[in-house]
């Protein structure tokens, strides 16, 4: 008796670790399908699976602002409450970068609301001093990420979100207008007006990076 109680407690096991790890290697549209009928452990694998592509998204918009977690929470949040309306016409990837996107332009907008309490705006022609190099020119691997960063944190809103689909996360012209929902003419319009202005900021780092 302990003995068949064993056996069926090892093959209960065994069959657990099979369902993990056949949820864990699901296509996204299986995982999509599991969530739907209330899996969350499948949902848990999108959250995992997808959670570098959002951070990446969010960090690129919002830098080191104190809502980046929660923007990047609200986007997994978003997705939960829309999996009824996601139909697959985009990729999963695709349709997490638009949630996170829009909801990064969101935070963006309270924080200029913000800021126009209290100061009026103003442009930004260069780095922070605390980021400039010093006369010895020496800047290490970090030093230079950071830099490029607050840099791109510098670019206003229509032009930082271009930069981050484009440059970073690599999406093509077509599909970063697809994204923004703009013509291909005002994505290579903007990514070219972002581009001088990073020039501009970054031009004593040119032949550091």
């Amino acid at each position: 008796m302990q003995a068949s109680a064993s056996a069926a407690i090892d093959n209960l096991e065994l069959k657990a670790d099979i369902n993990i790890s056949s949820i864990t290697d699901a296509s996204d549209e299986e995982l999509i399908e599991q969530s739907k009928q209330g899996n969350h452990s499948a949902f848990r694998v999108i959250v995992e699976r997808y959670e570098p592509v959002v951070a990446a998204t969010v960090i690129g918009m919002l830098g080191s602002s104190a809502e980046v977690d929660d923007v990047g929470q609200e986007t997994f949040v978003r997705l939960y409450k829309s999996l009824n309306k996601f139909r697959g016409d985009a990729k999963l990837s695709t349709y997490l970068t638009r949630i996170a996107i829009n909801l990064s332009l969101d935070a963006l907008r309270r924080q200029q609301r913000n800021r126009l309490k209290f100061w009026a705006p103003r442009e930004e022609d260069s780095l922070p001093d605390e980021l400039t190099i010093d006369s010895s020119g020496d800047i290490d691997a970090n030093e230079r990420r950071e830099i490029v960063r607050r840099a791109v944190q510098m670019l206003d809103p229509k032009h930082r979100v271009v930069v981050v689909l484009r440059m970073l996360q690599g999406y093509s012209t077509k599909e970063t207008a697809a994204l923004l929902k703009i013509p291909a003419g005002t994505v290579l319009s903007r990514l070219s007006r972002a581009e001088d202005k990073l020039k501009n900021l970054l031009e004593p780092l040119i032949e550091d990076l």
